[in-house]
């Protein structure tokens, strides 16, 4: 079995900048290596190089959504876990949770929740 990686890698997607930039530092503190996109198809792109552990997306982005981008990377990777964020109630949170993303929180996100919430879904991955 390979060494684990010392740091986890997250990819967050996410277009408003206040947002993306609270999350971004946030995680760094946590000591995760983070990557970003600011719409669905820059997202994609990344996850197109592979290595992440964890993906976090908003569902109403530019170009390809949150949903969309959800649905690609479950088709390709389904052992990657998915933290989808909204701003917009239910009706986003239900086609998230129907592509299978693996929660749904709503905007604004507290960053305690998202600390405990991603330390589940990466030590879940890890069994």
């Amino acid at each position: 079995m390979s060494e684990a990686k010392e740091k986890k890698t997250i990819l967050v997607i996410e277009d408003d900048p206040d947002v993306l930039s609270m999350i971004i530092k946030h995680l760094e503190f946590l000591k995760y290596e983070v990557i970003t996109a600011t719409d669905g198809l820059e997202g994609l792109k990344s996850l197109e190089s592979g290595g992440y552990d964890l993906v976090i997306t908003d569902i109403v982005i530019p170009y390809v959504s949150g949903v969309g981008v959800v649905t690609a990377l479950k088709n390709k990777s389904p052992e990657i876990p998915v933290i989808a964020i909204t701003g917009y109630g239910k009706e986003p949170e239900a086609a998230a949770m129907e592509k299978k993303a693996d929660l749904v929180l709503a905007k604004p996100v507290r960053m305690s929740l998202l600390k405990e919430y991603i330390a589940k879904l990466l030590s879940s991955r890890e069994k």
